[in-house]
Order: structure tokens, then C-alpha cells, then sequence
């Protein structure tokens, strides 16, 4: 439990630092660590709420979350968020779908982000699209979506590099709610209480991590650095998963 513990507490470091919660990976690390693959959604969406929660209301105290696009985005994924959270899903496809899903997360979070406004946001209408799918996601695999949110938002031009962090921040505050009260309904009480016996020394880490790595964000770490660090953490613990499975 040390170790994990420990990784948990610099899983929320580095994605808060870059403005995500980390569900992903904390689902990938109680994956690897054998414990039952059903609560995995529970713990890793409550996680993720812990660690985005403060960064939301950040953003919306410095007035930069563009609340119309951002409430669009979300009303339109959080619906979805719960029908993948009450989803039945066979263990196999689960671990293929969770290691997949954070290669692909990994490689997005080496795009580059640019401020440029030279070309013009012609994808942005598009974004809503993007949006159901990555609500169901996020609720079968315990994800947030908002890493995978934040680079096509960035590919579209959608707003600036903050208000796609603000944005990003409600994404996946409002679809992990949402996610674990549909994780809840198909599992019962059983597993809920599971999930809170093993999952407060997690959460205690996730907590004191994200406040940390908020700080480092802001007043120490470069952030190319830091989303080469994810990135690198993110691939890493994907392709364990994945490898595990053959």
C-alpha cells in the first residue's frame, strides 16, 4: 500500500500541474496492483474530484473559464458519463480499453500548445461532438476525459491556453460526478464500500499532490517539462497494462 500510496501522490503532482485530474492513471496503478477491476472507476473518478475541484475554482475566481462553451461541452458529456459508468464491461475489455486509452492520452499530451491566433477556429464548432464520447469513457474506465478534451480543444483553437485549462477543470469535475453515481448504481453498496475502505490513504495523497503540483505549475516547473514527465508517466503505466494482457 506504501508504494502505492507514493504513486498516487505524484500521479496528482504531475497532472495537476498541467490542469487534469489523472484518473486514468490512477486506475491503471490499482489495475497493476490487482485490486478488483470494478471499483477501479470509483476510486480513480473520486480521485480525480479531489485533485480538479480546487483548480476549478481557481480558474473561476480569476474569471478565465469560459463558462458558455465550457457548460455546453459538459451538459452534453456528463449524461453520457453516467450511462458508461452503469455499463457492464468484462474485465479483458476494461484493462484494453484503460492501457489503451492512456497511450493515446500520453502521445496527446506531447502536442504542442501555441497562444497564436493566426489561424482561424474553424474545428471549434465541432467540439461538442467530441464531447458524448469522451463522457462515456470517462464513466466505464473512471477517467475524467478532460485529458483528451484539452488537446482537440487546443487542435481547434477553441480558446486560450487557460480557458481550455478552466474548461478542462469543469469537464471532468462535473463527468466524474456523474460517472461515479452511475458506478454506484450498477455496483450497489458493496462496492462502494469497498472502494472507501481501501481508498482513503489514496485519497489523502491525491489531495496533498494536487495541491503541490498546482504550486509547482505556477511558481517553479516549466510546463513543457512537467507534460513531458505525464506524458512519459502516462505511456509508461498504458503499455504495462497492455503488455500484461498478452
Amino acid at each position: 500500500m506504501i508504494w502505492l500510496v507514493a504513486a498516487f501522490f505524484v500521479t496528482a503532482v504531475l497532472y495537476a500541474s498541467v490542469g487534469f485530474g489523472g484518473g486514468s492513471t490512477y486506475s491503471a496503478l490499482l489495475a497493476l496492483s490487482d485490486v478488483d477491476y470494478r471499483i477501479l472507476p470509483l476510486l480513480a473518478l473520486t480521485c480525480n474530484i479531489v485533485v480538479v475541484a480546487g483548480s476549478t475554482v481557481r480558474f473561476a475566481r480569476a474569471g478565465v473559464t469560459p463558462w458558455k462553451g465550457a457548460l455546453t461541452l459538459t451538459a452534453i458529456a456528463a449524461p453520457a458519463a453516467f450511462v458508461g459508468g452503469i455499463t457492464p464491461i468484462e474485465e479483458s475489455a476494461f484493462m484494453a480499453l484503460l492501457g489503451g486509452s492512456l497511450v493515446v492520452a500520453g502521445l496527446a499530451l506531447l502536442l504542442p500548445i501555441t497562444e497564436s491566433t493566426e489561424r482561424p477556429a474553424k474545428l471549434a464548432p465541432l467540439m461538442p461532438f467530441a464531447a458524448a464520447p469522451l463522457g462515456f469513457l470517462a464513466g466505464l474506465v473512471g477517467i475524467g476525459g478532460g485529458i483528451f478534451l484539452a488537446p482537440l480543444l487546443h487542435l481547434a483553437r477553441w480558446n486560450t491556453a487557460r480557458g481550455i485549462a478552466a474548461t478542462a477543470s469543469v469537464f471532468i469535475l462535473v463527468n466524474s460526478l456523474f460517472g461515479i453515481a452511475g458506478q454506484v448504481l450498477k455496483g450497489g453498496e458493496g462496492r462502494l464500500a469497498a472502494a472507501v475502505d481501501l481508498g482513503l490513504p489514496l485519497l489523502i495523497a491525491v489531495a496533498i499532490g494536487g495541491q503541490l503540483g498546482s504550486l509547482l505549475a505556477v511558481k517553479y516547473l516549466p510546463q513543457r517539462w512537467i507534460r513531458l514527465a505525464t506524458a512519459a508517466l502516462t505511456i509508461w503505466v498504458g503499455g504495462r497494462l497492455l503488455l500484461a494482457l498478452w
